[in-house]
């Protein structure tokens, strides 16, 4: 088997609290992003954008999400606001992969949105190519309007996920997946 089926067979998810630091340099997020935005992308729509949460950025945005959960949940103990305000700076980049469908005539919203979720994957991977570790999640913050605008996104625009990135200081356990008789019928 090649290096790339190996390297694709064996990528598994690696929880943001064991993503640390170094993280990857300015060129190397733009090979990632470069490489994330190599999907299918019916009629040239670039039907989604990145947001590279990084740095001080990573702080800022856990400010917002804290104090976005504090007015929800004043009863909050400090323990929880203050997981929440960690929730972005525990891995040394975040890239926020907006989804944004574009008005055609010929292409589905559907296909849009498609194409984001295939940005994601590809930046796993990309991630995965460079030696991190990387983990694609949503949670709350992904549907919250305070820190949409927060992230400069626009009405209509949505979070496809969150996609921290660093280097790994544990090897996740391997979980069962699907044995393929149980997913694949044959036409």
């Amino acid at each position: 088997m090649n290096e790339s089926l190996a390297r694709l067979q064996h990528r598994r998810s690696v929880p943001a609290r064991w993503l640390a630091e170094p993280g990857p340099s300015r060129d190397e997020i733009d090979t990632l992003l470069t490489i994330a935005a190599r999907v299918p992308d019916h009629g040239k729509l670039a039907p989604w954008r990145f947001v590279v949460i990084e740095g001080e950025g990573r702080h800022r945005l856990g400010e917002v999400l804290a104090q976005a959960f504090l007015a929800d949940q004043p009863e909050a103990d400090a323990e929880k606001v203050a997981l929440e305000r960690g929730r972005f700076a525990q891995a040394p980049l975040v890239v926020a992969v907006v989804s944004r469908v574009v008005p055609h005539v010929k292409i589905p919203d559907w296909e849009q949105v498609l194409s984001a979720g295939a940005v994601c994957m590809n930046l796993l991977h990309a991630a995965t190519a460079l030696g991190y570790g990387a983990v694609w999640l949503t949670g709350w913050a992904a549907y919250d309007r305070r820190i949409l605008d927060a992230l400069g996104l626009a009405p209509g625009e949505r979070i496809a996920g969150f996609i921290h990135i660093g280097t790994a200081t544990e090897a996740p356990a391997d979980r069962a997946r699907p044995d393929l008789a149980d997913i694949v019928t044959r036409f």
